[in-house]
């Protein structure tokens, strides 16, 4: 499947992935500077499995994804402008500055949104591949989840429901083997992706989640076969977060083991797969360095765009909450 990727396929990937990278980098940068409220947590070392699953999708297909989610709408071709504003909670945001970092939705490119709600957006997706089967309309949905999630009873409810009717939706762990500070072997019995076989639905394991092209082989295989009236499928995905659970956090201890950092650090997807590119004559290191100056360049307009922005009018607070306006009495 991935030997049929086109040229212009394969540098969007490395586009996007470049994209989640710088974009987290100055959202961390602008935590620590105190310009974003509260704190966000960044995909940097989990772009590759990011990209991967959401170039596997159709333009409009569904997305949900969990709290460490700036890097899905990326990944499903949101543009940065309005992303980044969203995290300052400007009026200009992707959700008008109601959301912030850990409520991201952009439904122009099929993201229904995210919640800093353990597992809380599986549901929603399944709900989604639902109304699709209903209508007829091919959409497939895809949800993110991570490690932690894993354990939480509604994935079950939610796979149960989803054998049971056949609906074409796709569970997507990232397992990054930590959740928040707790490794994930220490509370999750044996292997995530085999629990799929308790509700008779493929259960697939990605170890290399650092690499790009296994990723979409995988997530493409699972949407062909949700497309086609096959049901759902599990994916979990091995992958790993560089920076520390949520930026800022000081926990007092060091959780990781530091060979363990240094072993992933040195499997960084980004540099991957421009070395892929690069070796396979798919790309030069020319064309490759264009696409992360002009990425550069693209980060650097959202902040200023997000610093120029007006704040919501705060004598609206319920503007965008209800389907029909809400009146509010003295």
């Amino acid at each position: 499947m991935s030997s049929q990727l086109s040229k212009e396929f394969l540098l969007e990937a490395q586009r996007r992935m470049v994209r989640i990278r710088l974009f987290d980098e100055r959202a961390s940068k602008m935590v620590k500077r105190g310009q974003i409220p509260g704190t966000v947590h960044t995909s940097i070392g989990q772009e590759a499995q990011v990209v991967g699953a959401c170039m596997a999708l159709g333009d409009q297909d569904y997305m949900t994804g969990n709290h460490r989610s700036h890097g899905h709408p990326i990944g499903k071709g949101s543009p940065l402008s309005p992303l980044m504003a969203e995290l300052v909670g400007k009026a200009t945001g992707v959700c008008k500055g109601r959301g912030g970092s850990l409520h991201l939705a952009d439904f122009s490119v099929g993201s229904l949104g995210e919640s800093g709600i353990v597992g809380s957006s599986i549901p929603i997706a399944t709900g989604a591949a639902l109304s699709s089967k209903i209508l007829n309309n091919g959409k497939v949905a895809l949800a993110f989840f991570g490690d932690g999630a894993a354990n939480q009873g509604n994935l079950y409810e939610s796979m149960n429901l989803a054998g049971i009717w056949k609906l074409p939706v796709i569970f997507l762990c990232e397992n990054n083997l930590y959740a928040l500070s707790t490794p994930a072997h220490t509370v999750t019995s044996g292997v995530i992706a085999s629990r799929a076989a308790g509700f008779d639905i493929p259960g697939i394991r990605v170890e290399n989640g650092q690499n790009f092209i296994e990723v979409f082989d995988a997530v493409k295989t699972a949407v062909e076969r949700a497309r086609s009236g096959e049901g759902p499928s599990l994916i979990e995905v091995v992958t790993y977060r560089f920076n520390e659970h949520s930026e800022g956090l000081r926990l007092g201890v060091d959780y990781r083991d530091q060979n363990e950092k240094a072993e992933w650090l040195a499997k960084d997807p980004i540099v991957l797969f421009r070395d892929y590119l690069i070796q396979e004559s798919i790309a030069t290191a020319e064309e490759l360095d264009a696409i992360f100056a002009s990425v550069e360049a693209e980060v650097e307009e959202a902040f200023e765009f997000s610093q120029s922005s007006p704040f919501p009018d705060a004598s609206d607070p319920y503007l965008n909450l209800y389907t029909e306006p809400f009146e509010v009495y003295a």
